[in-house]
């Protein structure tokens, strides 16, 4: 009787450098690359636009992400926390505005940093809301049923966004809230092109918020632990990890996330009850192209899309700026069902 050796595992650096990247993942991303660099002498407003809003999806995306990779929660209710963090950035932002209104000539501080003041809170009242969210629903029905996990937890969650929609027309109604702009300067010239001061701070907020939550997740013993048990529940828990603690603390940043980016853009977006609508269907556009639970490939998907609804707008027409990239993620699904980056998440399809 033979016996078949076992396979020995493969050993990432004796592969040769061109069969590593060749992949149907580094091809596409290649791709996109390469399309940003011809447009940067073609039409570069493309390329400034696509990184500007791509940003803020990064941030949606990443929270849903997130919550999906580690508590295997598809969270439909993500959007009305952008709608949530509108909300409070409107009423914080609003009478700071009208005080820099009524004495143009007052301080000058107030003029650059009233905006943050905004997001921070409502950062700070996502992170709060989900994290009350986790404790009083998510985790009774964890402890009375896992079967069916996935399908419950989206019933859930699509559930929490009727009520929050709902509860937000009941309170104030369907007037929109925004914001004209929250710079009064002079836009900036990037490649040429003219930007406005509200677009280019988005996008670096978000990229210093992507930073300091990839730092914590790969740096930080917290983050570690949230990322063990993303890889095995069981297996995190017999470390003493303290499950509660990490399915808390993940729930608040991800519907932190969703919040600060919907402050962010409330310029963009005004408030109203379904403000977050479009912003989710974005965020799962992008969390499936990536992967399932993906979250470093969540931000990159987040600039693939960003950059096919931006050629959208400018070629095709604003009618089409979501037929494209749905056409695009399901052409990416046909050759790689796990999305680019084939993420593996936890039982998802042995529920």
């Amino acid at each position: 009787m033979t016996t078949t050796p076992a396979t020995a595992p493969t050993n990432l650096r004796r592969v040769p450098l061109v069969k590593r990247f060749l992949t149907f993942t580094w091809l596409t991303i290649g791709l996109a690359a390469l399309v940003l660099v011809g447009f940067a002498f073609v039409q570069p407003s493309i390329v400034v636009d696509t990184f500007v809003t791509g940003g803020m999806w990064a941030l949606m995306a990443a929270g849903l992400a997130l919550v999906f990779g580690v508590m295997n929660i598809p969270n439909f209710a993500h959007g009305e926390f952008f709608m949530i963090g509108s909300l409070v950035a409107y009423f914080v932002f609003t009478p700071i505005n009208n005080a820099v209104y009524n004495d143009p000539s007052g301080t000058t501080l107030l003029k650059i940093f009233g905006p943050f003041p905004g997001m921070v809170i409502a950062a700070l009242v996502g992170f709060a809301i989900g994290a009350v969210l986790e404790v009083i629903l998510f985790r009774p029905l964890r402890r009375r049923s896992r079967e069916q996990w996935v399908m419950n937890t989206f019933l859930l969650t699509a559930g929490i966004s009727v009520v929050l929609v709902n509860g937000d027309e009941l309170i104030f109604g369907n007037d929109f809230r925004g914001a004209s702009r929250y710079w009064d300067v002079p836009p900036l010239q990037i490649l040429g092109v003219s930007v406005s001061m509200d677009r280019a701070a988005v996008f670096v907020i978000a990229m210093v918020t992507i930073l300091l939550f990839s730092l914590f997740l790969l740096r930080t013993r917290t983050g570690r632990a949230m990322r063990a048990v993303a890889q095995d529940e069981a297996g995190a828990q017999m470390a003493g990890i303290s499950l509660n603690r990490i399915f808390v603390l993940t729930m608040g940043l991800s519907c932190g996330l969703a919040a600060l980016a919907g402050a962010s853009l409330l310029w963009l977006y005004p408030s109203s009850p379904t403000v977050g609508q479009q912003p989710l269907y974005l965020a799962w556009y992008v969390v499936i192209l990536a992967g399932l639970g993906n979250v470093q490939g969540a931000i990159i998907g987040a600039f693939i899309v960003s950059l096919l609804q931006t050629v959208t707008v400018y070629y095709v027409g604003v009618d089409w700026v979501d037929v494209l990239p749905t056409l695009f993620i399901i052409v990416i699904l046909l050759f790689k069902p796990s999305g680019l980056f084939g993420s593996e998440v936890k039982g998802v399809w042995e529920q």
